[in-house]
């Protein structure tokens, strides 16, 4: 073993040294790169060594050479692997003929890679006989079949598949070698297929498989008729029909019958092709061959064959006089419904799409169609169905549960989308066959868990095709199937997946509840007994519970003679939160969601205005006193300097204040502030309280958020009544400065103003030195952008702070606000706020961003600022500061540099308010603008004296389309002049 091999056998170990495997990769490159005539050296080299790896690296250099440098290598050394290659391909190449030939089959089919790597570049010009050759020494025994049968296969991998994207050069190279194979050898390489096959599907069917797997992928381009004759056809059927022959030989054969019927041509001529090859004759067989290999390739057939036959159909279209496509596809139907429903089907072959392609082309139900659509649906019954295997798994999800599940929702959607279609065409006989399905999963005590929900997924599916008309007035069979489903007791609705759907479709059907409130009463049993809300499933549970708001929500007022019932039936469930204890067990996260979504279906039906008010201060006092009661001694009893301790009962105070909050949005603040007043005493009892919780947990986040939700929630339900909670509820919000938490304080603060406006002026001009300070510690006064180095978790944290501080004084200044900012404790704050406007307005990536600056900006101008009089500026320095610094840089400079796209929507928009602001500022300064703009900024753009009069006349027209469009062609000849390459000051 010389040091070549050695560092071979090195490069391929995988327990190695790393630094010496290096070594010896290195080594072997140098070898590779430094040897004038590689592909002869690795030839001799393949002749002599028994190692297999420093055989595959001979050939793998030889393949890399061919590839990466076939123009420089030497005419006479490729003429030397030519030779080799052929001897060793045809049997006498010597030892290297004996170690390819008798080796693994990755070294078979690496010297497969290597010889067509040859062909690719050098036939037919240099090496024209090369197939003859191969053709003529193929008696020389099995070796030499097996690699001629390699060399196909690989040439359709390289050169001929389209199977993979090749490049122009490449598909013309295929073009070159198909051509001139069809005119030399493939009538004589398809009789030597025919030979092989032949002489050896019994004796050595391996050999056959692999001559037929060639011919499986060479038939797309060779004459059909070749192959699709009495001869060829008829031995590929014997050998699929011969129960003696292997399962994997007959395979084979089936899938050259399936390249045969995919082969391309015209519509007529496939028809006659189609008919020639007496498919049916294999249809039998799918049903007795069991789950084999076999049966799979058969499937694949049925399915190819039937889609052709379709095609057929589609594109003769009026042309088909005497019906022969169509007798086809009418005689592969039966045989494509029973594998659909009872074989394993190939996900590469889209049965579902040939399904739906059917039901597309149906114009009119006869008959017979009527009974092909019913097949259609009992074959999407079967294939939406779990495997009872996994019931358990699917009961309580487990991980196995989890992914079957997944994998079922993305089998699902196509035969969903074939259903819809279904049901578009043929309505009421898909409706009837659902309603079947239904009556039988009801009385028959045999139905399977899987049946079932497999039943009830084709009910909540059946919804997506029908209008909310056709729901509300059950049209068809609906007003007959959704009674039935809402009474209905499955024997298995205690699993989890057929209680799940079985409340999805009721939920889907609700509006015809809603239509025909007789119903209400099952509806509300379904929601309400252990086939909902007290299933003993925690997930069938929690979901119950947010479907069961759902339907409060629609159906509200309905329900009012059904709200003493209906907490009656809850009462256990609101029971464990107005008396759960903090350290009890059950109080879970799935507890947790269930209760949110019960209190907002119960708040929802006790806040209706038409309830008798002493029941409704009734049942609203019952629910809020014991959860007051609770946050209470809570707080008494908790030691804030043990956390440890104190966690479960910080996570009580979460989610009792998640209850009262869902709690308190069925009521209106028209009936708690206005018609029913205790009402709204009952809930700033309940603020008061929970504002506690601020003052004991200063600085617990989640806590803090949750009261925050809340304050949001009560700004909506008590108006303006709220007011003389909010100076302590907005100071200890303050009290922490972490910017996602000062997030949330903005847009509480915003929903303040939206709401009540200058009503809130003097609430926020105490709040605002704080507020201001606060933020301007935190953010610079330079508007922060993404780039690089901004893609962390602080500065994005930042980034969403000052664009929620945008928001907040956008939202001040036009709700009539901006004097809070006169106020002379907050005017100092005026400078910073000005410079990060006017840099954000000029800078930010964010267009929109720019554009809110821009109009705070200009409400600014138009609050504080009157036509030049000689009166005293509200703010010194300000009209100033807009003429100089705002009016230049933003509406000009900005737009001026190329980065400012004419051809985006937004930077279109953003130009329109520029140009607002710039009528503005006349309107307000007059001269004091107009000369400054001209003078100092016009003439630092080099503007022609001829355009700064037309813009000084246009400025002063009210036409603002016109002073628009002008000052677009303003800033574009200005950019033609100066190439965009102003910086902005």
């Amino acid at each position: 073993m010389d040091d070549l091999e050695k560092a071979i056998l090195c490069s391929y170990e995988m327990t190695i040294d790393p630094v010496l495997k290096s070594q010896a990769i290195s080594y072997c490159e140098q070898i590779k790169s430094s040897s004038p005539s590689i592909c002869r050296f690795c030839i001799e080299r393949l002749a002599i060594t028994d190692l297999v790896p420093v055989q595959f690296w001979c050939l793998q250099t030889i393949q890399d050479a061919l590839r990466l440098r076939y123009s420089s290598l030497d005419a006479s050394d490729l003429a030397f692997l030519r030779e080799s290659l052929q001897s060793i391909a045809c049997g006498s190449g010597g030892g290297a003929a004996a170690r390819v030939c008798n080796g693994p089959s990755f070294i078979k089919n690496k010297f497969a890679q290597v010889f067509v790597g040859l062909i690719y570049f050098e036939y037919p010009s240099l090496w024209s006989t090369i197939f003859l050759e191969l053709l003529q020494n193929l008696g020389k025994g099995n070796q030499v079949i097996d690699v001629f049968s390699r060399i196909l296969v690989s040439l359709d991998d390289e050169i001929i598949s389209m199977d993979c994207q090749r490049s122009s050069e490449e598909i013309a190279v295929a073009s070159r070698i198909k051509d001139s194979m069809r005119l030399q050898c493939v009538p004589r390489i398809v009789r030597v297929w025919y030979d092989i096959v032949s002489a050896y599907m019994i004796s050595e069917p391996e050999l056959a498989m692999s001559i037929l797997d060639a011919m499986r992928r060479h038939i797309t381009w060779i004459d059909i008729g070749l192959i699709a004759n009495d001869v060829f056809v008829s031995m590929l059927f014997e050998i699929i029909m011969n129960d003696n022959l292997l399962q994997q030989l007959r395979a084979s054969a089936s899938n050259c019958v399936n390249a045969i019927v995919l082969k391309r041509m015209d519509a007529k001529s496939k028809v006659v092709l189609l008919r020639s090859l007496q498919v049916s004759r294999v249809f039998c067989l799918v049903s007795c061959a069991g789950n084999s290999e076999l049966v799979s390739e058969l499937v694949t057939l049925i399915i190819s064959y039937a889609s052709e036959a379709l095609d057929c159909v589609k594109r003769l279209g009026s042309m088909d006089v005497d019906g022969a496509a169509m007798q086809l596809l009418e005689i592969a139907l039966p045989s494509v419904f029973y594998v659909m429903q009872n074989c394993e089907v190939d996900s590469a072959v889209n049965a579902v799409q040939f399904l739906t392609d059917y039901v597309s082309m149906m114009k009119s139900l006869t008959s017979k169609k009527v009974l092909q659509v019913e097949k259609i649906l009992e074959v999407i019954k079967a294939k939406i169905a779990y495997s009872p295997m996994y019931r358990e798994n699917l009961d309580l999800p487990d991980k196995i549960g989890r992914e079957k599940e997944d994998e079922m929702s993305e089998h699902r959607r196509d035969f969903f989308t074939l259903l819809r279609s279904i049901s578009r065409m043929a309505p009421d006989e898909t409706q009837l066959f659902i309603r079947g399905l239904l009556e039988n999963a009801i009385k028959s005590h045999d139905t399977t868990t899987e049946e079932i929900e497999a039943t009830l997924s084709l009910f909540y599916r059946l919804g997506e095709s029908i209008t909310d008309e056709g729901i509300r007035t059950g049209r068809g069979q609906l007003k007959e199937m959704i009674p039935m489903l809402l009474s209905a007791h499955f024997i298995c609705q205690k699993h989890r997946i057929v209680a799940l759907i079985y409340l999805e479709t009721i939920t889907r059907y609700m509006k015809f509840v809603q239509e025909n409130p007789q119903y209400i009463h099952h509806m509300l049993s379904a929601f309400l007994d252990e086939r909902g809300i007290h299933h003993p499933n925690p997930d069938v549970s929690r979901r119950a519970c947010y479907l069961f708001m759902r339907a409060v929500k629609l159906l509200k007022s309905q329900l009012l003679p059904f709200v003493e019932s209906i907490l009656q039936s809850l009462q256990g469930i609101l029971g464990k939160f107005t008396s759960l204890d903090w350290s009890s067990k059950e109080l879970t996260s799935s507890n947790f969601d269930n209760g949110s979504h019960i209190f907002e279906a119960v708040g929802l039906l006790i806040g209706m205005e038409d309830m008798v008010p002493e029941k409704q201060y009734e049942y609203l006092s019952a629910l809020l006193t014991p959860l007051c009661q609770q946050v209470e001694f809570l707080l008494v009893n908790t030691n804030v300097q043990i956390l440890e301790e104190s966690s479960s009962k910080i996570a009580s105070i979460q989610q009792i204040t998640t209850a009262i909050n869902a709690l308190s949005k069925g009521f209106s603040e028209r009936l708690v502030t206005g018609t029913r007043p205790t009402l709204g005493a009952m809930f700033k009892q309940t603020l008061d309280v929970l504002l506690k919780v601020l003052a004991v947990f200063p600085k617990l986040e989640p806590l803090r958020k949750k009261i925050t939700s809340f304050l949001h929630r009560m700004v909506e339900t008590l108006g303006e009544s709220i007011f003389p909670y909010l100076p302590l509820a907005l100071e200890k919000l303050l009290t922490q400065s972490e910017p996602s938490e000062m997030v949330d304080f903005l847009v509480l603060i915003n929903q303040l103003i939206c709401k009540f406006g200058t009503s809130f002026s003097t609430i926020l001009e105490e709040i605002f030195p704080t507020v201001a300070s606060t933020l301007f510690c935190i953010l610079p006064n330079v508007a922060l952008t993404t780039g690089p180095g901004s893609n962390t978790e602080e500065i994005r944290e930042l980034q969403e702070l000052q664009k929620t501080l945008y928001t907040f004084l956008h939202v001040l200044a036009t709700h009539n606000l901006s004097s809070v900012l006169l106020v002379p404790k907050n005017r100092k704050y005026m400078d910073f706020i000005m410079q990060l406007l006017l840099s954000t307005s000029c800078n930010h990536k964010d267009i929109v961003i720019r554009k809110m600056c821009v109009q705070i900006i200009v409400r600014f101008i138009k609050d504080w600022c009157t036509k030049f009089n000689g009166e005293e500026e509200k703010i010194p320095g300000f009209r100033t500061y807009i003429v100089e610094t705002f009016a230049i840089n933003c509406c000009l400079f900005s737009v001026l540099d190329s980065s400012f796209n004419f051809r985006d929507a937004n930077n279109l928009v953003l130009f329109g308010e520029i140009v607002v602001a710039q009528k503005v500022m006349y309107e307000k300064f007059g001269n004091d603008f107009l000369v400054h703009f001209v003078s100092k900024g016009l003439s630092a753009a080099h503007c022609s004296q001829d355009l700064a009069e037309q813009y000084c006349h246009k400025i002063q027209s009210d036409d603002m389309n016109t002073l628009r469009s002008f000052y677009l062609s303003l800033i574009e000849n200005l950019r033609q002049e100066r190439n965009g390459s102003l910086v902005l000051r």
